[in-house]
């Protein structure tokens, strides 16, 4: 019995793992992404009010929000060079360590302007470690398994997003806005510490360049689906940015829910994409990418039109459920980024794909928060309607 019954639990793992692409590299970083989403959800979601409760006007918030879009596009190309030159453990564990830091600083945080300061580190993580996690897959994986590669961090990467944020509204709940925040902060420099542990068994070979490589050169490597990619990727993100960082604020404020409930509302986007993503995933290795990356760009534009008709808390969780269909088919469209990546210049077609559209969108939630002055619904209307034009032109352009 025991010698059958282990030889059958051997293979369904080797199964399991043939299935998800788990090599050790693929789980490391996965786990990486789930530890740091454990402490960051716990006050993420929150920051907005958090600052808001620190003075911050309805602008600021939006230059916050334009800030972070503007050094997710300047760190990302920095980020794939540090991965393609000093190896992608030696990345990870600087971006963590960074990104600790700036917790500390949220943590202590006296007036909201040095808000500012505390993003510019802990952006290290949110940003500037983005193409090494890409570039990990396209080092560890072959072509056909990328998507189901980018789902397996993808969903570690939200688990804790079902969990965290009603739990960081509670504590919110419990001990005000910036007591609940501040607890949550602590355990993100704990979990950090374990991160860095994780990231430290990652052994990937450096590929050193044969000759020097400028950002010119990298943006030459972009074949014209990429570029096309970029465009409709462009109007997508901008339509999330004009509204994401006001969320919260419209749940809370206009539609008067509490914030536990709003953290329900996270884990609810977050529990429907982990729900939708494998299947997605291995249908896209099947037929193609593109049908759910077109799928995906549907559901942003949807998802602004869906909140600011919802009038109740049942509504915002229909609203949030579309909310989690916008990553149907995320896993496939970072899966075409790096197919179409050269294999010794992956990390910084990455970041230079990112710097573009982070600095393309940087202004928008800026404008949101202006449009917001208008009227609460106005940048969520003009969100939906940029979104629209991104679907488009995906479809009219992109082809696998």
């Amino acid at each position: 019995m025991t010698g059958p019954t282990g030889e059958t639990s051997q293979s369904r793992g080797n199964r399991a793992i043939e299935f998800f692409g788990l090599t050790p590299a693929i789980v490391a970083v996965s786990t990486c992404m789930f530890l740091i989403g454990c402490g960051e959800n716990l006050w993420r979601r929150f920051l907005p009010k958090y600052l808001q409760s620190l003075g911050a006007p309805i602008e600021a918030i939006g230059l916050f929000g334009t800030a972070e879009d503007f050094l997710d596009g300047v760190y990302q190309y920095p980020g794939g060079f540090i991965a393609d030159h000093y190896g992608r453990r030696f990345a990870l564990i600087l971006f963590i360590t960074l990104a600790a830091l700036g917790y500390a600083v949220y943590l202590v945080l006296p007036a909201w302007p040095l808000a500012f300061l505390g993003l510019v580190l802990v952006a290290s993580w949110t940003s500037m470690a983005s193409p090494t996690l890409f570039a990990v897959v396209g080092d560890a994986l072959p072509r056909a398994k990328r998507t189901m590669g980018f789902t397996v961090q993808s969903i570690l990467r939200r688990v804790p997003i079902v969990i965290a944020p009603t739990i960081g509204g509670l504590a919110v709940a419990s001990h005000g806005i910036r007591g609940g925040v501040r607890i949550g902060l602590a355990i993100s420099i704990g979990m950090a510490v374990v991160t860095i542990i994780v990231a430290s068994r990652i052994r990937i070979p450096v590929v050193k360049d044969e000759s020097p490589v400028t950002v010119r050169h990298v943006w030459r490597s972009f074949p014209a689906p990429l570029r096309w990619l970029l465009v409709s990727d462009v109007f997508i993100r901008t339509c999330d940015a004009l509204v994401d960082v006001f969320l919260v604020l419209y749940a809370i404020n206009i539609v008067g829910i509490s914030a536990p409930r709003f953290g329900i509302l996270v884990a609810t986007q977050a529990l429907t994409t982990i729900i939708v993503q494998v299947p997605s995933a291995k249908l896209a290795e099947r037929t193609g990418k593109k049908p759910f990356v077109t799928a995906t760009f549907i559901a942003f534009a949807l998802f602004p039109l869906a909140i600011v008709s919802a009038t109740s808390f049942a509504w915002l969780i229909a609203a949030f459920v579309i909310g989690g269909l916008r990553e149907l088919g995320e896993p496939a469209r970072k899966a075409l980024i790096v197919d179409f990546a050269a294999p010794t210049l992956r990390g910084r077609v990455v970041g230079l794909y990112y710097l573009c559209r982070s600095l393309a969108i940087a202004p928008a939630a800026f404008i949101g928060g202006l449009l917001w002055r208008v009227n609460p619904a106005v940048p969520f209307y003009v969100a939906a309607t940029i979104g629209g034009l991104g679907a488009i032109a995906f479809v009219a352009t992109v082809k696998e």
